[in-house]
């Protein structure tokens, strides 16, 4: 098999750039990924993100390397292994991020990457079905990718709002509009009660296209070149070795772990990592793998007299009911997405921009495996939305079934410290205001034992429980530094036929979650792609 574009890895990134590649009906175009097709129903049903997570069906199961910043602790980092990556397996939370972020990545020198370069790629993904006001022009409405407002809510996350509102933080009817900084509900990639993942979004309605070929369950183990150019893929499908030709160009969007993997076996990155491995180098690029970026968050959890999920399925009849309620009406908690509330604020006034994030969910866990307490809880989740510590990722081997050896290096710096543990301050804070603070019977975490004030017992606490919030971007940076992996045309440098395309390439990560800029990267880089083409 032949085809002038293949993409790997259908992504988040990848279904779109699959889809725009193909759409005119000029070009040939493979999509291929690792996992199978996204048949399994909890896929599209909200809520089920409790089974997807940590399948082996749906998700790579990482884990990371212990960790000096979580006190010694390694931890699970899911990413997903189907038709539409993490998409497919999220919490369904849609963030752009604040219009500084991009003009941040400008100033970096990425030409075409500032706020006004990336929001009609935001405007042509999105089909926003809100009817908050949009005075600006922001939002998308004829796109692929369902966005819709929350339709649950729940008592005790709107007295949090009311509650962060008194602490004088300020609401806000669309984070995503140009000004991002206040509390509200979360939007979300949902239609009708079922999650909108960039598979159903990009791939469904272009499966009937000649020209589009998907291929599923086969595993990308390198890039084949000839004189410094991609000139095929070979993958393990069903057991066997099969390759599969480009003729333009390769795009690889398997994911901030996947691609930089896939680059390192195909011989591009640091030479003194992979030489000691018997690869053979095709290009030195030191970059590759490094300048890996997350979103760590905290997880204080408060005891209320509100009803929360915790009791609302705390029986069988209640979950029978509330199965009921979906079937019958694809509404109730089933539809509930990862966290409900949401709150962009700063820790500091002199600041320009919100530097912190609340997840607000209207249940709590020791783990979410394990299911959630017995007790009336919610979580106020919390995390630095721009980090300066940086970690990075290494082969363990040259078989490509190894996973990469993860270093996240969280919490490694002085501002990172700073920053989380004034974030939990913020969060208990918010619970001293009405009218919230009459409904919260206990602190169950940190609890009493951490005192307010006491900044290294809450470092301490957050070291000890903090986790990841699955954003892992960065390990394929976008510049033109001798750390650069892609230029601003997201050309991998000094190999032809070679682009990276997800959230690997961020120079920095963004201000939220990243599907939605992981989206948008891919709408970009489909028309850069045509555009050369055409040249």
């Amino acid at each position: 098999m032949k085809f002038d574009y293949v993409v790997i890895g259908a992504g988040s990134a990848g279904c779109a750039v699959a889809n725009r590649l193909s759409e005119s009906g000029k070009y040939s175009v493979a999509v291929i990924e690792a996992g199978g097709k996204d048949t399994n129903p909890w896929i599209h049903v909200p809520v089920g993100y409790f089974k997807t997570m940590g399948n082996p069906r749906t998700d790579w199961q990482y884990v990371t390397e212990q960790d000096q910043g979580l006190n010694g602790r390694s931890i699970p980092w899911p990413r997903g292994k189907v038709l539409g990556g993490s998409s497919s397996i999220n919490g369904l939370l849609y963030v752009r991020g604040q219009p500084q972020d991009f003009d941040h990545w400008r100033q970096l020198g990425n030409a075409g990457w500032a706020w006004e370069d990336v929001l009609p790629y935001f405007r042509r993904a999105e089909n926003w079905k809100g009817d908050v006001p949009d005075p600006d022009d922001v939002r998308g409405r004829s796109g692929p990718l369902a966005v819709s407002p929350t339709a649950l809510t729940r008592e005790v996350v709107d007295k949090w709002i009311e509650a962060a509102n008194a602490a004088g933080y300020p609401s806000n009817p669309d984070y995503n509009g140009l000004n991002q900084e206040g509390v509200g509900y979360f939007q979300l990639t949902m239609d009708r009660g079922r999650r909108c993942s960039s598979a159903v979004a990009y791939l469904r309605p272009a499966r009937g296209r000649s020209n589009l070929t998907i291929i599923t369950d086969m595993q990308v183990e390198k890039l084949i070149m000839s004189e410094g150019r991609v000139t095929g893929v070979r993958g393990i499908r069903n057991g066997a070795s099969e390759t599969i030709g480009v003729t333009r160009e390769a795009i690889l969007s398997a994911g901030a772990i996947g691609s930089p993997q896939i680059l390192m076996l195909s011989g591009i990155g640091d030479s003194a990592d992979l030489a000691p491995l018997g690869i053979d180098m095709q290009k030195h690029l030191p970059g590759v793998g490094r300048n890996l970026q997350d979103h760590l968050q905290a997880r204080p959890v408060f005891k209320t007299d509100l009803p929360t999920i915790n009791v609302e399925i705390n029986n069988l009849f209640k979950q029978a009911a509330i199965g009921l309620q979906y079937i019958a009406a694809r509404s109730g908690p089933m539809t509930m997405a990862a966290s409900l509330g949401t709150g962009f604020v700063k820790t500091d006034p002199r600041l320009d921009t919100p530097d912190i994030q609340f997840h607000i969910q209207p249940w709590s866990a020791d783990k979410p495996a394990d299911g959630p307490h017995k007790f009336s809880a919610f979580t106020a989740s919390v995390l630095q939305m721009r980090p300066e510590s940086a970690g990075e990722l290494k082969l363990k081997s040259a078989n490509i079934n190894d996973h990469p050896v993860i270093h996240p290096n969280y919490l490694a710096t002085e501002l990172d410290q700073k920053t989380i543990v004034k974030g939990i301050q913020v969060a208990r804070r918010i619970c001293e205001f009405e009218p919230l603070k009459s409904h919260i019977t206990a602190e169950y975490s940190p609890g009493s034992e951490v005192a307010f004030d006491d900044e290294a017992a809450t470092l301490d606490w957050a070291r000890n429980t903090s986790v990841t919030i699955y954003h892992p971007t960065g390990t394929c940076k976008m510049g033109s530094d001798d750390m650069a992996v892609v230029d601003d045309r997201l050309r991998v440098h000094g190999i032809q036929g070679l682009r990276v395309a997800d959230a690997s390439i961020m120079p920095v990560i963004t201000s939220g979650n990243t599907n939605a800029p992981s989206i948008m990267i891919g709408e970009k880089v489909s028309d850069m792609i045509i555009e050369d083409a055409r040249a």
